[in-house]
């Protein structure tokens, strides 16, 4: 990618705090987060690959979720481990290129997976019989491929668009990893162009999967309250609970930071609530999928044993 001469050769990550003391018990709160989430992420794809009775489209789309997740936090974590412990906090030209990159399309691969697992529930609840034959492994397949492929797509133009632009507001990015609103507070020039591809990208990105997930759930509600007995109207409902949960989480989080007037920005603010969707909420997502799942308990009491 060709670089302007008012171009940073690199950057500097500020991170959350200067002082070491902080650093350190960043540094082993993020390690143990971390931990979780590998363990969680990877424990749950491992379950759902042995046991045949996991071999369902829900289940389908969890393990990929999980696998997601799992090198979602990779590609933030061991940098904000790298930027607590050591006194360089610089970050090469390249490196954020990369790390912007994998990062906006992680985020939205997983803003379409979590569309596509809303109509997997619609169908589920809506047509219970038939929900095998109308989720076909193909189906699915191609479900989960189209959510990479246009998380990719839109993360290759945002990407090329980002760093087109001219940083000459200096190189100290006041976040923990290359984010998109610290770096076009860095560049300078005529961004009006950049902000009309912004607008499109998060209109594609993450207004129309949510679009899609609140039609589901209008389906949903209209199937369970269709269901006579309440017994069976909580069992419907029960069987969506988790993957509404995630969905709130995330996109409260990504909508909170990214759909607001620019005046409204406050880094200090908006770190925290990046840690969460970035950090904290794939560390979350195994837990939220597996706690009050029959299912899983039982195949990994059966792993175990």
């Amino acid at each position: 990618m060709e670089r302007s001469n008012h171009t940073a050769m690199e950057f500097i990550l500020v991170g959350f705090t200067t002082d070491p003391t902080m650093q350190l018990v960043l540094f082993g709160v993020f390690l143990g987060v971390y931990s979780l989430t590998v363990v969680g992420n990877t424990s749950l794809v491992v379950l759902i690959c042995k046991d045949s009775r996991l071999h369902t489209p829900m289940y389908f789309f969890i393990g990929n979720l999980s696998f997601l997740d799992l090198w979602y936090s990779t590609v933030y974590t061991p940098k904000i481990l790298m930027t607590c412990i050591s006194e360089d906090k610089s970050i090469s030209f390249a490196g954020c290129v990369c790390q912007f990159f994998f990062s906006a399309g992680l985020a939205y691969s997983e803003c379409y997976l979590l569309a596509a697992m809303a109509y997997d529930r619609y169908m589920a609840i809506s047509k219970p019989l038939l929900y095998s034959q109308a989720m076909s492994v193909k189906l699915c397949a191609s479900l989960v491929a189209s959510s990479y492929l246009g998380g990719f797509i839109n993360s290759s133009i945002i990407t090329k668009r980002t760093f087109a632009l001219n940083f000459c507001s200096g190189n100290v990015i006041d976040d923990f990893f290359c984010d998109l609103l610290p770096l076009v507070k860095l560049a300078c020039g005529k961004k009006d162009g950049y902000q009309t591809v912004l607008y499109f990208l998060l209109a594609s990105n993450v207004i129309t999967p949510t679009v899609l997930i609140l039609a589901s759930y209008l389906f949903i509600i209209a199937t369970i309250l269709r269901i006579r007995s309440t017994q069976g109207r909580l069992k419907a409902f029960s069987t969506c609970s988790s993957h509404l949960i995630s969905v709130t989480l995330y996109y409260g989080s990504i909508l909170y930071i990214y759909s607001r007037p620019q005046s409204s920005y406050s880094l200090d603010r908006d770190k925290i609530v990046s840690t969460f969707y970035t950090v904290v909420f794939p560390m979350l997502n195994p837990m939220i999928y597996s706690l009050r799942n029959k299912d899983v308990k039982e195949a990994l009491d059966k792993l175990i044993k």
